[in-house]
């Protein structure tokens, strides 16, 4: 029996001015995601994509992928048969006993969807007739509120797809039909989330990370590079730009007022964050902050800091709170790696008092010493590129 992925997506059906650029980007990206599974094969199909896969153990692999590509809503590994009553049902008994004897499955219903309204049956005849003869083979009772098995059909003019239930994709749009943008990435629990968020609104990303040895060893470097190597399983980061902070920060930290050097470090970092993503061709940067968490993220000090940067800055975290945020980091398999104790450059030479309502003209008049261009070349021209396609 020919196995296939049958992949569903949802919100581009309402693009329809830009709807066949989005599908062929959502194409692009799904082949990528199974590029290394042998054999498999991405088929367009009218609603739907199919993912032809030459046997269970890849079907499984690929699907793990797919379960993991922006712009898809939920995916089913399916058997394909021919279009007659006769071929989905003995494929839905045999689905449907599997499931009773693997899983210990009592209860079913049949979703069926027939795709070309010229066939001699309706869904609901389709659903009704199945449903009837998998009742009859297999002795499962049916539970059309809260099944334990949902048995898809779903049948075109020369085929038809039979599958025991759905698993989830994560929706939003497919990644690079938004432009791209630059995410501000440390070893903490927020950034990762944020650039997921990012990703899943179509945004392909690149980030840079603020290093500061020898006060902030190697050991946060590398977890700042596994926190990349898991979102690009997501599609979701393409490089990670390393800068050295140290020497800027200390002059930053000697600037002006101690309640003013966080908010001095990032208005540093937003600056060179620009001039990264002038090089990338990035359209806007995106951040890990959010309202009130910290002190440094008040109204007022977000104000402070985002007035030194030149491109757009988003923040999809900005009305999260922790728990949502830690939620969401365990979902996508960040919170692990997140969570390991080692520091970034934000944690050094913190004041005693933080400002919470610090002033843009405070700051400038902070910084009116430095040679901030020439802080921003040089720290641009000393960086590192971590590429992560090949993760």
């Amino acid at each position: 029996m020919t196995r296939v992925i049958l992949c569903r997506f949802g919100e581009l059906f309402l693009k329809s001015g830009n709807r066949k650029r989005f599908e062929a980007t959502l194409h692009r990206n799904m082949a990528a995601a199974v590029a290394d599974v042998p054999g498999a094969r991405v088929e367009p199909v009218h609603g739907r994509v199919l993912v032809h896969v030459p046997d269970e153990l890849a079907a499984e692999d690929a699907a793990q992928r797919l379960e993991r590509v922006f712009g898809l809503v939920s995916i089913s590994v399916a058997s394909v048969t021919a279009p007659t009553v006769d071929a989905m049902t003995a494929e839905a008994c045999a689905v449907a006993a599997r499931a009773r004897d693997e899983r210990g499955v009592a209860t079913f219903k049949i979703e069926a969807r027939r795709g070309d309204k010229e066939l001699p049956f309706t869904s609901m005849d389709l659903a009704r007739d199945i449903g009837g003869r998998v009742l009859e083979a297999t002795g499962l009772r049916v539970d059309v509120h809260k099944p334990q098995l949902s048995l898809g059909v779903e049948v075109t003019t020369h085929r038809a797809f039979v599958y025991g239930g759905e698993r989830a994709a994560p929706g939003g749009l497919p990644v690079g039909v938004s432009g791209r943008g630059l995410v501000l990435l440390s070893g903490g629990i927020d950034s990762p989330v944020a650039a997921w968020l990012a990703a899943k609104r179509g945004l392909a990303l690149d980030a840079v990370y603020f290093h500061s040895p020898p006060y902030i060893g190697e050991k946060s470097r590398d977890k700042v590079v596994a926190l990349g190597k898991i979102l690009r399983r997501w599609q979701a980061l393409d490089s990670i730009t390393v800068v050295s902070f140290t020497e800027t920060q200390k002059r930053l930290r000697d600037a002006g007022p101690g309640e003013l050097a966080v908010v001095l470090y990032r208005r540093m970092m937003m600056r060179i964050a620009d001039a990264v993503a002038d090089r990338l061709r990035a359209d806007a940067l995106v951040t890990g902050e959010n309202l009130g968490q910290v002190a440094s993220q008040t109204v007022q000090n977000l104000a402070a800091i985002e007035a030194a940067a030149r491109h757009l800055v988003l923040r999809p975290l900005v009305t999260y709170d922790k728990v949502d945020t830690t939620a969401l980091a365990r979902r996508i398999g960040t919170y692990e790696t997140s969570i390991l104790p080692f520091d970034d450059c934000c944690s050094l030479f913190l004041p005693r008092h933080p400002a919470t309502a610090a002033r843009i003209q405070d700051a400038e008049k902070a910084e009116q010493g430095l040679d901030l261009p020439g802080e921003v070349a040089a720290a641009v021209a000393a960086s590192e590129v971590v590429d992560l396609r090949g993760s």
